[in-house]
């Protein structure tokens, strides 16, 4: 079984940088897709960007250019680096995983997709 183990997160002031990290375990980790994502109250879970066995993430429009999702696989563990963060960055930030080389092609990218997942971590932007 998958256990994802969220750190990072809090409160930073519009335009600051914040790291999210996700450690893994029970799962071989080079060999699935890690994605993120992020919800906010009353909404459905947003596809944030993913990477897949080869080291290639993507990114929703929205953070494109601000935020940089990488892994090391010989730590077992995901990173979301979160630059130049805006107010409607706010939202809890989930990390997902799927047992797949390869991560969903299809647009847009739904939490169903994904089995197994962070505890979740809280970013909050203020003005």
């Amino acid at each position: 079984q998958v256990r994802l183990v969220q750190s990072g997160g809090g409160t930073v002031q519009a335009g600051g940088s914040l790291r999210l990290s996700c450690a893994a375990s029970g799962a071989t980790f080079s060999r699935y897709c890690w994605a993120w994502f992020r919800q906010t109250p009353g909404k459905e879970r947003e596809w944030v960007g993913d990477i897949n066995v080869d080291g290639n993430p993507r990114y929703t429009d929205s953070v494109k250019g601000r935020f940089t999702i990488s892994k090391d696989n010989a730590k077992n563990i995901l990173y979301l680096q979160m630059n130049s963060l805006k107010l409607e960055d706010t939202a809890m930030y989930y990390c997902a995983a799927r047992s797949s080389y390869y991560c969903p092609s299809n647009l847009p990218i739904l939490a169903a997709e994904f089995r197994d997942w962070g505890e979740g971590a809280q970013v909050s932007v203020s003005s």
